[in-house]
This record gives C-alpha cells, structure tokens and sequence, in this order.
C-alpha cells in the first residue's frame, strides 16, 4: 500500500510539473474532507501523511482549558491529564480517529478534492511560467476558433489570439503551425489566460534574432520597430562594429536572411533602415526610398518636422494611405509633415507678400472703432487701405454719410500711426521698415474692436 500511494504521488509530480508536498497536503485535505462526511461531526479534523509507511492518520485537534464550552473543540485539563500527564492548560490534544473504509459519497468528495488542488497548484506554475515569458516568441499549432478569435496550443497549455492582434492577410485553419509572441497573462478563475500577437512589433524583433546571427549575439542592435501586421513594417538598425553593415547583414545574401523573416509574416513588406542620431539623416533613411529635397525642424520642443520633396516624389513619401510617413513618423517618435517644393514655395511666397505689402486683416479692418457697417462705408468712398485713410482729412471724411468729425478725427490718429512718415520711410532701410510695420500689426491686432455706430450717427445728426 505504501509503495503504491508514495509511486503514485511521484508519478503525479512528475507528469503535472508539481511538488510532491503539494500533492501530499492535497491528499491530507482530502482525507479530512472524507472523515468530516463520514462522521458528521464539528470536531476540527487534520490528516498527517507518513512517508515512511505511506499511510495518512485523521485525527481530531481540541484545546485544553479549564472551563469547556465547546466539547468538539475542547477538553478539561482532568481529562487531559487522563491522557498524557505532561499536558498544560493552552496545550493541543490529537484524538486519532479510526481509520474504516470511508463510504462511497465520502470517497467521491476526497477524489474531488485531490483533483481541485492538483488542478490549482498546476494553474498556478503555469501561470508563473508564462507570466516571465512576456514578449518571448512561442511555436503553437492552431486548434480552433472562438468567434473572432483564434485558440493556439502552445504545449502546456492553450494561448488565444484576439482578432486585434491578427494580421489581416492572414488565415488560421486547424493544424496550422504558426509562431507568436506572447504580450499579455492574466489571471482568472478557470486558470491562466495566456495572449499571444502576430501583429505586435515585438514579433519582428524575435524573428530578427533568430535567423540574423548579428542581431542575436548584440553585434547588430535595433534601435526601433513599427508594424501594421501584414502590410508594412520599418526596423532601424545600427551596428557596434565599424566593419559590419547593420542594414546588409540583416538583408544577407541575395536576401536570404530578410526573405526567411518575410515567409513567416506571410508577404510582409519590411523596410531596413540604418539609424542615426542626427534626427535628419534618420528621416531622410526612414523615409525611403523616396528622395527628400529639404528637412526642416519645426518645432523642436513638439517634435515636429517639415520635409520637403519634389513633386514627382510627394506620392512615394507619403505611402500608400499615408502608410510610408505614419510609420516612419512612429519609427522616429517625431510628427512628420510633407510638403512638395511647389507647396513650400507658394507658402514662401505668400509669406513675402504679407511683408511687403500689409494684407488686409493688416489694414482697415484692425483699426479700433471700424466695425463691418464702417469699413463698408470707408470703402464706398473709395478708401481702400490705411495710406489712403491717412491721406484724407477730417472735412473729407466728415462727409461720408453717418460718420461724425469726432470718428472721422479718431480713424485719422490711428492711420496715422500706423503710417511711418515720409522722412521716417527714407531713413530706414527697407527690411527695418517691415520689421517696424509687423511690430506695429501685432499691437493693433490684440486691441478690442469696437462698433461706435451710435456715436457716429449721433455725431453726424448734429452736424446736420
């Protein structure tokens, strides 16, 4: 009997991956909850496994104390004493229960028992084995789907793959053999929930280390990997020696290396760049292959930059649905904007314009007192921008229909203001004058506009 129940635990232990003392306790348990049925009692049972005559004795724990309540859990020091002289008050009595062949429902609930804790103790190892296993590469076969998504069996246990983490190129059909990584273990009351991608950028990284030689032994470092699983992936990639081309060892012979990467993800494009940490040699590589004309760093504190290609290459640049610049946009963490050189070079243009001469939201329209109803008047006259308004005198302006002398003076001041004298104009040079005139538009376009139409027809009833 001993032989048969110590060969048992050691074969249990083995095949499930679990410590004999696990399985031990969960016999112990078992043992317990069958005396509890079979005995009907309150009595607060334990179990003790010996492995030397491989059986398991039950046995009833009670309390000595002086005055007994409970008798299921307690005993009088007199009665104790009865027992084993050496008893104290506080001490434990073990009160060896007979050992009978426990009936068949009783049977059934150690069987139950056992099974609940062997299954937990394997849930659990399972659980820490794959939970330290985040972001490593898995081989599973495909064993079925469940709506959208589809069931792996990874060895030990069965992995799922959300419909998120799919590639859209892809089909699984059962007995397909696949590799996947493993992103995310959660805990549940059915055991371990093991999630696996194939869409996930770190997919990539793993296939690199296996059939690149460089990369696996840290020769060949990626710096950056961006996917949209069974499109389109870009990796960056630098070399810590001198003599190796991080970007021709990972293509390798007539491509052999990238093309075995390529099989696997199933057509997947993949672009290799060589990075760099000049931020515009980086885009330049990562935006291949198209070819750039000019990278201008936006803003640098929102990393933002500006790149400008030939007409014949904004097509190229951008990708298909915008995939080319997206990715290399999250490759290089900065946001990128394309623009054609026709495009930058109208944007010039129109800047140098603006300078030159002031565009309206410059002129008429940001003086204070000119609402939309006296703007269109002053153009009626014939006043056009703020040289011809300061041009003109109070009499002249006076004489606009509804505008009283105390505007038409006000409107005067301001355009005059606005205007450099003519001795000023020629004593500066051109760009300070533009200069003088921006700095001016700043302030007046941050005052209030106000609409003064009741004060100018006032104004003009008593001049009347």
């Amino acid at each position: 009997m001993s032989n048969l129940l110590s060969q048992s635990i050691e074969q249990i232990s083995r095949e499930k991956g679990i410590n004999q003392e696990v399985i031990q306790e969960a016999l112990e348990d078992a043992m317990v909850a069958a005396a509890r049925k079979y005995f009907k009692t309150e009595e607060d049972l334990q179990a003790r496994y010996d492995p030397e005559s491989g059986t398991i004795d039950v046995f009833a724990v009670k309390k000595i104390v002086e005055k007994v309540d409970d008798d299921a859990v307690e005993m009088s020091l007199e009665e104790a004493l009865g027992v084993d002289e050496t008893f104290e008050l506080d001490d434990y009595v073990e009160i060896p229960k007979p050992t009978v062949e426990f009936g068949r429902i009783a049977a059934q609930t150690a069987k139950q028992v056992i099974f609940q804790k062997v299954r937990e103790a394997e849930r659990e190892i399972i659980f820490d084995e794959f939970s330290g296993q985040l972001g490593q590469l898995v081989n599973a076969i495909v064993r079925r789907s469940e709506g959208r998504d589809i069931i792996f069996d990874i060895g030990r246990t069965e992995a799922v793959l959300p419909y998120s983490e799919q590639c859209q190129n892809e089909e699984y059909r059962p007995g397909d053999r696949v590799r996947a990584v493993i992103i995310k273990v959660h805990r549940l009351s059915r055991g371990p929930q093991i999630v696996v991608s194939r869409s996930d950028p770190s997919l990539l990284i793993r296939l690199f280390e296996m059939e690149i030689p460089e990369v696996y032994d840290g020769t060949v470092v990626i710096k950056n990997a961006v996917r949209e699983g069974g499109e389109r992936a870009k990796v960056a990639v630098a070399s810590r020696d001198d003599a190796v081309d991080p970007v021709g060892a990972c293509v390798g012979m007539k491509g052999s290396r990238i093309n075995a990467v390529i099989r696997e993800l199933r057509g997947e494009k993949i672009d290799i760049i060589k990075y760099s940490d000049d931020i515009v040699d980086y885009t330049t590589n990562a935006l291949n292959p198209a070819r750039i004309s000019k990278i201008l760093i936006y803003d640098p504190e929102r990393k933002i930059l500006e790149v400008i290609v030939p007409e014949d290459q904004l097509s190229l640049a951008i990708g298909r649905k915008g995939q080319n610049v997206r990715l290399a946009s999250k490759l290089l963490g900065w946001e990128i904007n394309i623009k054609s050189a026709e495009v930058k070079k109208q944007e010039i243009l129109s800047q140098l314009e603006e300078m030159v001469s002031p565009s309206e939201a410059g002129t008429l329209a940001n003086l204070k007192g000119v609402g939309e109803k006296t703007l269109s008047r002053l153009r009626e006259a014939g006043i056009e921008s703020i040289p011809d308004l300061a041009s003109k005198s109070v009499e002249e302006l006076a004489e606009i229909p509804r505008l009283g002398k105390k505007t038409a003076q006000q409107l005067i001041d301001q355009a005059k203001e606005w205007v450099p004298s003519s001795s000023e104009s020629e004593s500066l040079p051109a760009v300070e004058t533009v200069q003088e005139e921006d700095q001016t538009e700043e302030v007046v376009s941050g005052e209030e506009v106000m609409e003064p139409e009741a004060d100018s027809e006032e104004e003009a009833e008593k001049t009347t």
